[in-house]
């Protein structure tokens, strides 16, 4: 039950390889609820029997999670609470469970997180890159037509990007990525918190050397370091500005042409033309 006495939908983390990194709130929760909703019950059951836990369990995956969610919001009905877990980490981060969430949510019963290890954090404050601001994205699409698209698409963004990604699959996925964002720094983390975890670190030129490596993977690339070209308008606008503000043409276009390192010439050209084509009241 939640501190509110109501029956309560638990999203419960799990250890992402180390079992010793389970916490005595995620076993006390698993113990006391009346029913856990496993993403596979045959991975669960290592866990579970590893810690001597012997509460009821179902299956939530994403090929019955319609069907699953109703199933669940009945033993919530009930008075019976549940915990959703998956084969390792957070539910619902590359995982089955908004959908599940979003309807408890509507049914007004209550939600609780019991906190634990979570690869993406895991790589990232160990991976050398910017830990400010990053932005996980997951999995990249199984096409690479699609994947692509997707790197395209975050190509320009700053922050440090952290996708999962499958064995078979990485090597294709750093040559991808090298080619389409460029050689940035980047890190490969696999097998985190295992015996054998590793973190590769370097260019992704570098990393594309590597070869038949094993276990999860956790990608992060370092964000666009470019600086994209000002707008020309804007760039005008600004010029516009400091005229009306009394400053001479040539004075406002010299210092918004130093000021973001464009050409000056080119500025001027610009304003006349704009001018002109305002019939002088630019």
């Amino acid at each position: 039950m939640s501190p509110n006495n109501k029956a309560t939908l638990f999203l419960v983390a799990t250890p992402i390889g180390n079992l010793n990194e389970v916490s005595p709130r995620c076993l006390d929760v698993l113990r006391s609820v009346d029913v856990i909703a496993c993403e596979d019950t045959r991975n669960s059951a290592k866990l579970l029997s590893h810690f001597d836990i012997h509460t009821k369990t179902i299956t939530y995956h994403n090929f019955n999670e319609r069907q699953s969610s109703k199933g669940i919001l009945s033993l919530l009905e009930k008075g019976e609470s549940v915990a959703l877990i998956s084969d390792a980490g957070y539910p619902l981060i590359s995982d089955p469970g908004y959908l599940l969430v979003n309807e408890v949510i509507d049914a007004d019963f209550d939600i609780v997180t019991i906190s634990g290890p979570n690869a993406a954090l895991n790589a990232l404050v160990a991976s050398g890159l910017e830990t400010s601001h990053y932005l996980f994205y997951g999995f990249l699409n199984a096409k690479s037509s699609q994947a692509e698209k997707q790197l395209k698409e975050l190509k320009d963004f700053p922050y440090t990007l952290i996708f999962y990604e499958a064995p078979h699959r990485i090597e294709k996925t750093l040559q991808l990525a090298l080619e389409v964002l460029g050689d940035r720094k980047a890190c490969l983390a696999r097998e985190l918190t295992k015996l054998h975890e590793q973190f590769h670190r370097g260019k992704l030129s570098e990393l594309c050397e590597l070869h038949d490596l094993k276990g999860e993977m956790v990608l992060l690339i370092e964000g666009c370091k470019e600086e994209k070209a000002p707008d020309q308008d804007e760039l005008l606008e600004k010029v516009k500005a400091l005229v009306d503000d009394g400053q001479r043409a040539k004075d406002a276009i010299k210092q918004i042409a130093e000021a973001h390192h464009v050409s000056k010439n080119e500025l001027y050209e610009a304003y006349l033309k704009k001018k002109e084509e305002d019939d002088g009241s630019f």
